[in-house]
């Protein structure tokens, strides 16, 4: 059992155990050592801690964890030992440079700060991409004149979800260099170099003035104000990514937990999912896709959020981010396959037909049409989609019931009654569509001189929805009248001809008798009445008979034609005429003052 120490390490704490405490103790006196006479050492030395830190963070699983032996001896390996190299360089121009025990780093995007013009980041990118910052520059410019000035605000963006590179190890990260000890201390000697050069060379005259007119460049200043605006955009977008992929992650387990594992997509004995795939792929799978098509996107929504608003978040890993692209892209290939599936099973579209002839006794008589309701699989149902009923029949089977029925009344070529079925449905193929409108139930009953029309199919619950429907074409003799003893519920799926106008619907009002070309002809329909006016002066053709009356200027006139006789009246400033015909015989009087 080892003892463990807490240490604090570039103001990150770690738990160590006591061995593996005294090995790094003694590791980083030793390269205390090696920087004594150095020119920025505690620069250098800070620089070591903090890539010291950054180590044993990446190689620990949480917090608690306590640092061994094995990770110190990790950690001195890619740093390199003080005795691996002299601080004197200059000695050892000619010598080979040693291989590095690390691998060579991916390259990480920071902002340059020190080659900036604005913010850095064109500099940071060009270090990304191997591409000098002048080229980088010259895009923007040219993007940003193309857009209208859209690039700007992705310039913006950039400026505040890229960080900079504040630390000698940043900065090696920046350009995809080793950070160790050896790439430290040259890096922060070449700092510290460039600052002697520029002390030399400046001119303290132009400095002062400088310092006395102002403090900060244009440019800085300028970016601070920006900085501020997209720091506070920034914000309230990180909020609302954070909102909008949280809410819907939440939203998206507990659809696929109430779905999948409690399996409420059954309501009842129904299973709704196995009513419309055509596929027959098993629900659990569909669901799993579902839910990482749409699940991974609200994720990495949210992650993008807290990463705006938590500069120092810890990145999930490449590992993690390759995985759950790699599993979306499987669930978009596989919902996009089985939609294709899905599409092709209703692809085509065919018929059954049936046509059979009746013949009435007596032609003579009245033809009675009823239309009979499925009001009995409608209070059973169990669910309703559309014109689609789920219902049980008489044996207690599951069925679908649909009123997806029409009706169609045309004049037969021949004395007989012709009733045609044409039953529709979709399917993967057109002998595979055949199959299932053949599979449709439909029923209808003559009996003596009334023919009973049921206003909905059936069929089998293991058919599935399939868009089936029902057209019925009745053909009837010239002039065999008919009368329609109900209304269906659905009237405006009877379709007919008449000579009167008569709508659809209010067909069953009226006496028929079938005419030419499917028209029907009223023979109790009331009369239609012609009737125009204009102020004191009308004509009236109606039922009652023709009434016309005439006022203007005095002169006046009435004749009236009706079941009581003909009536007309004159009257012409002051000389009437009165002539009246009726059962009492002719009547004539005149006045002619």
């Amino acid at each position: 059992m080892n003892k463990t120490v807490n240490i604090n390490l570039a103001n990150i704490l770690f738990h160590i155990d006591e061995n593996a405490y005294n090995k790094m103790r003694h590791y980083l006196e030793s390269v205390k050592r090696s920087f004594a006479n150095t020119s920025g050492s505690d620069e250098i030395l800070a620089d070591i801690e903090a890539r010291i830190a950054e180590l044993f963070h990446e190689k620990l699983a949480n917090e608690r964890q306590v640092i061994t032996t094995k990770e110190v001896d990790e950690v001195i390996a890619i740093m390199g030992q003080p005795e691996d190299y002299m601080v004197d360089e200059d000695i050892f121009d000619d010598e080979p440079v040693k291989a590095s025990k690390e691998p060579k780093r991916v390259k990480k995007l920071y902002r340059d700060i020190e080659a900036k013009y604005v913010a850095g980041v064109s500099a940071g990118i060009g270090h990304y991409i191997g591409l000098d910052p002048i080229w980088v520059r010259i895009l923007w410019v040219v993007f940003t004149v193309g857009s209208g000035g859209s690039f700007a605000f992705i310039y913006g963006l950039l400026w505040i979800l890229i960080p900079e590179a504040k630390t000698t190890a940043q900065k090696l990260d920046m350009r995809g260099e080793d950070v160790n000890i050896s790439n430290i201390e040259r890096k922060v000697k070449e700092g510290f170099d460039e600052v002697a050069d520029r002390v030399k060379n400046v001119d303290y005259e132009k400095v002062g003035n400088k310092v006395k007119s102002s403090g900060k460049t244009f440019f800085d200043t300028l970016g601070e104000i920006i900085m501020f605006f997209f720091k506070i955009i920034g914000k309230f977008v990180g909020i609302l990514l954070i909102l909008t992929g949280g809410a819907g992650l939440i939203a998206m387990l507990v659809g696929f937990f109430t779905l999948g594992v409690f399996d409420t997509i059954h309501l009842g004995p129904l299973n709704l999912y196995e009513l419309v795939d055509a596929t027959d792929t098993p629900f659990w799978i569909v669901a799993i896709f579902a839910f990482l098509l749409v699940a991974i996107p609200l994720f990495f929504l949210m992650y993008l959020g807290l990463k705006i608003l938590i500069t120092n978040l810890k990145s999930i890993g490449a590992v993690a981010k390759f995985t759950l692209l790699g599993l979306w892209l499987i669930s978009l290939i596989a919902i996009m396959i089985l939609a294709g599936k899905q599409a092709a099973s209703r692809a085509f579209w065919d018929s059954a037909i049936t046509d059979n002839e009746y013949y009435l006794n007596n032609p003579n008589d009245t033809l009675n049409i009823a239309f009979v309701s499925n009001d009995l699989h409608w209070n059973r149902r169990t669910l309703n989609i559309g014109d689609m009923v789920v219902s049980y029949d008489d044996n207690g089977k599951e069925i679908l019931s649909s009123k997806d029925v029409e009706f169609n009344f045309r004049t037969s070529k021949d004395s007989l009654i012709h009733i045609e079925i044409q039953k529709n449905a979709n399917g993967k193929s057109f002998p595979n569509a055949r199959e299932t409108a053949e599979k449709i139930n439909y029923d209808y009953t003559l009996e003596g001189n009334t023919l009973e029309l049921n206003e909905f199919l059936t069929t089998r619950r293991e058919n599935k929805f399939k868009n089936q429907e029902v057209r019925v074409f009745v053909y009837l003799p010239k002039g065999m009248a008919l009368k329609f003893l109900n209304n269906t519920d659905n009237c405006w799926r009877i379709n007919t001809k008449n000579d009167s106008d008569i709508n659809d619907c209010d067909v069953y009002d009226y006496k028929w008798i079938m005419g030419n070309n499917g028209t029907l002809k009223c023979l109790d329909c009331p009369n239609k009445e012609i009737a125009i006016s204009e102020d004191n002066n009308h004509v009236k053709i109606n039922a009652n008979g023709i009434d016309i009356n005439i006022n203007e200027n005095g002169e006046k006139g009435k004749i009236k034609i009706d079941e009581d006789g003909i009536d007309i009246d004159v009257n012409d400033n002051g000389e009437s005429f009165i002539l009246k015909i009726d059962e009492n015989g002719i009547h004539v009087d005149a006045d002619q003052n």
